[in-house]
Formats: structure tokens, sequence, C-alpha cells
């Protein structure tokens, strides 16, 4: 039996919702952070993310205003409710991860304003990739996911784009957008 969609935002907007207050609970006091090489088993079991990000540089975005997370979910996979909820946490930490060693001010900027999140729908891998982009132009925190491909979804497919930064620019990119 299928999911409907509202049992669809349900699962994505609880496990999004209880990853951000874990990862609230638990904000660092310190900007310092350790680093922690990715064990060769690690990258084998779990699912990716793109490591195009890795040069672009957040650490001098700031802001006074609220922050937010948009998780742009690609529509055309067909993907579970809780493949899809599965998707946006690894997005969600990807998009923490990044902020944590790369702008831990926003970071704590975001926790601050309650982790603000919303998940929305991306047409197809084309329109993610351009949304990412304009993400890493405009110096926000753009992290996408590619599937492990054990499940539903074809292996190294890109599922879900993490955009992470003040409201005002993440909303001017992502506000055409509809809500999943």
């Amino acid at each position: 039996m299928m999911a409907t969609l509202p049992t669809a935002y349900f699962f994505v907007l609880t496990a999004s919702l209880a990853l951000g207050y874990c990862a609230g609970t638990s904000v660092p006091k310190s900007t310092e952070v350790p680093s922690q090489p990715k064990a060769e088993s690690d990258a084998a079991d779990s699912d990716s993310e793109s490591e195009e990000e890795e040069g672009v540089d957040v650490s001098g975005l700031t802001t006074v205003e609220d922050c937010k997370l948009v998780l742009a979910v690609r529509t055309d996979l067909g993907m579970s409710s809780g493949k899809i909820a599965a998707q946006c946490s690894h997005a969600t930490l990807a998009c923490y991860k990044t902020l944590l060693s790369k702008n831990p001010a926003l970071l704590a900027r975001w926790a601050r304003t309650g982790y603000l999140k919303s998940v929305v729908r991306c047409t197809d891998e084309d329109h993610l990739l351009l949304l990412q982009a304009q993400a890493q132009s405009l110096n926000l925190c753009a992290r996408s996911i590619q599937d492990a491909g054990r499940t539903q979804i074809a292996a190294g497919s890109t599922t879900v784009l993490g955009i992470a930064g003040p409201t005002a620019l993440v909303e001017g990119l992502t506000g055409e957008l509809a809500s999943l």
C-alpha cells in the first residue's frame, strides 16, 4: 500500500524535528572541532554526501537574522515516505556537520532560532544541481546526498539537497518551490 502525501510529510517533519532537537542539545561551546577521518567501512555502508561542496567557504557568512535549512527532495524518483525521511536526515546532518566545522557562529544562530527547516519539491536532478550551484554562489551551505543503492534507488542517485543559511537568502532561492 502506497503512503499518502500527508503521511510522507508527517515522517519527514517528525524525523527532521527529532534530529534538530538532538543536534540542538549538543551544540558545542567551543569552535574547535576535532578532525575525525571517516573509516572505510563507514563510507561503504552509508549514503554519501557530495564532495563538491568541500571547497565552498561558508565561514564568512554571518547574520543577525534567523537562519533556516531547506531540504529540496527530488520527486521524480518515486521514493517512499520512509526513504524521503532517511534522505532528509542525511542532508540535515551533512549541513550540520559542515556548519559545525566551517561556521560555528552561524550554526549557533540557527540553534538559537529553533533549527527552522522546511521540505520542498524539486522536479529532477538538473533542477537540484541548479539549486546547488545557485546556493554555492551565495556562499550558502549546500549539501547534496547520493543514495547508496541498497533499497529503492539506484546507487549514486542524488536524492536531496540541503541548503542552510540566513532565512532571507535561503527563501529567496527556494521560496518558489512547493512544499512537500
